[in-house]
């Protein structure tokens, strides 16, 4: 198939096909971060801004390496650097990163649905870097990538996401893309982090964590959003740890192969003790090393819509081909740069 949007807004708007095309091509994009000179010229010419206006290491500066491995120019922008600081809305802000002709807007930002807003209004390509409590789309990919490259597939594994849910944009765009992708998902925590109604996207809860360590083939942990709690909704960190907390000794129930992932930032000593996090089933840097290469197929494949809109090809009107395309090779990265 083809890669036909302009934007990467959610995991809950693509197919299962789209997904596959985004981990088939950022498996090749793996390859380019080993080789001595770590570039491609596939974006060369063209201005990616990071508009980060929350705080952000990983993510932020992966999308950066990303851009700079693909050639492109590239210009970061924080909160606090920003004329937001001011009173200038997002609008005005983006407006003006577009008025000096930016080609790709990567968008971390507090509000729901703020990249869908600009989506509507810039004729730049917006990527979804973290939006809210709503959807973190390449933190998907990168977990759905590691997985397969782990465990050579999807379809049929137990994963586990244990932690806020209620509050993680990480664990609503897992659970979308691991759904699709045929993954039985289950979720545990606190119950007032877990809510009922997270079973209408197909996955099963449970507050029994031990049962569900011994099932599970992947643990994917997520920190507590305390930034986003607007009241304490558990007694504290220290029963936290205790009730939901992966320690060492929790560690020993689960399966000799399991799969221990984590997005960042870790607290430890909370939802994962120092030991686990750093033994040998931990896959935690490798999500981080993926990162790269999953978002640098996300550009890639948002810019050869542009070069086909450029071409005179409005997106609507793009179609999946039948026969799935091949992962890029070194000669269709010079050519969807030089088109």
């Amino acid at each position: 198939m083809t890669w036909t949007r302009k934007h990467l807004l959610t995991i809950e708007e693509l197919s299962a096909e789209e997904i596959m095309l985004a981990l088939d091509t950022a498996a090749s994009f793996k390859e380019v971060s080993t080789r001595t000179i770590k570039k491609v010229p596939a974006l060369r010419g063209k201005t990616v801004v990071s508009l980060f206006l929350e705080p952000s290491t990983r993510t932020r500066v992966s999308f950066e390496l990303a851009a700079k491995r693909l050639s492109a120019d590239t210009l970061s922008i924080t909160a606090q650097a920003s004329s937001i600081t001011k009173g200038e809305t997002l609008k005005d802000t983006a407006r003006n990163i577009e008025a000096m002709n930016a080609d790709f807007v990567v968008l971390r930002h507090s509000a729901a649905g703020s990249p869908k807003f600009l989506a509507d209004r810039l004729n730049a390509s917006i990527l979804n870097a973290g939006d809210g409590a709503h959807e973190h789309p390449t933190q998907a990919l990168l977990d759905a990538f590691t997985i397969r490259e782990k465990l050579g597939r999807i379809a049929g594994l137990n994963i586990l996401i244990l932690g806020d849910i209620l509050f993680s944009r990480v664990a609503r765009s897992n659970i979308w893309a691991l759904t699709k992708l045929g993954a039985r998902v289950t979720l545990c925590g606190p119950t007032t982090l877990v809510p009922a109604v997270f079973r209408e996207l197909g996955v099963t809860i449970t507050t029994r964590l031990d049962d569900a360590l011994c099932e599970a083939d992947v643990v994917n942990l997520l920190r507590i959003q305390h930034e986003r709690q607007r009241k304490t909704l558990f007694p504290s960190t220290g029963e936290y740890s205790r009730l939901f907390g992966l320690s060492r000794e929790r560690f020993r129930l689960t399966k000799p192969d399991v799969l221990i992932m984590h997005p960042g930032p870790i607290n430890r000593g909370v939802e994962i003790a120092s030991e686990v996090a750093d033994c040998p089933r931990s896959v935690i840097l490798e999500q981080v090393t993926n990162g790269v290469a999953v978002r640098m197929a996300a550009l890639f494949l948002l810019n050869g819509v542009q070069n086909r809109i450029a071409q005179g090809v409005p997106p609507e009107t793009l179609q999946p081909r039948e026969n799935s395309v091949s992962p890029p090779g070194e000669s269709d990265l010079v050519a969807d740069a030089t088109a």
